[in-house]
């Protein structure tokens, strides 16, 4: 379905008016939802088709996935955490996971930005090489 320049706009100041000091409040999401519903104005459909996507977006910027060798201590994700929330600010989705194929070291995803300090890496990154 084609998106008009108009439904993109509109969909976008939705968006804005969702957010509570820089983070979506899901509360406001869904009333902003239902309101679009209840009022049906012209091309609602196609808003509420942009707002999911740019509501997915937003979600998608704000997850961040730590892979480690091994579990890490409380006292290291608390460090992890600190690290993340210094660069990417407060409000991050955090899941720590357990990869035994990493060898040692981290991986860390946030959004699109991947960081990977594996030992994995370093021996793929030295395979390359030769």
């Amino acid at each position: 379905m084609k998106i008009s320049k108009q439904a993109r706009r509109d969909a976008k100041q939705l968006l804005q008016s969702c957010r509570v000091s820089g983070l979506l409040d899901e509360a406001k999401v869904r009333q902003t939802v239902q309101q679009v519903i209840a009022g049906k104005p012209r091309g609602y459909v196609a808003i509420l088709s942009h707002f999911q996507r740019l509501v997915k977006l937003d979600l998608d910027r704000r997850a961040a996935r730590i892979e480690s060798a091994v579990p890490l201590t409380v006292s290291q994700q608390n460090a992890v955490t600190a690290n993340l929330e210094r660069r990417y600010g407060p409000g991050l989705n955090l899941s720590f996971l357990h990869n035994p194929a990493l060898l040692g070291g981290l991986r860390v995803k946030v959004g699109s930005d991947v960081y990977d300090d594996s030992v994995q890496a370093r021996l793929d990154a030295l395979q390359e090489s030769f």
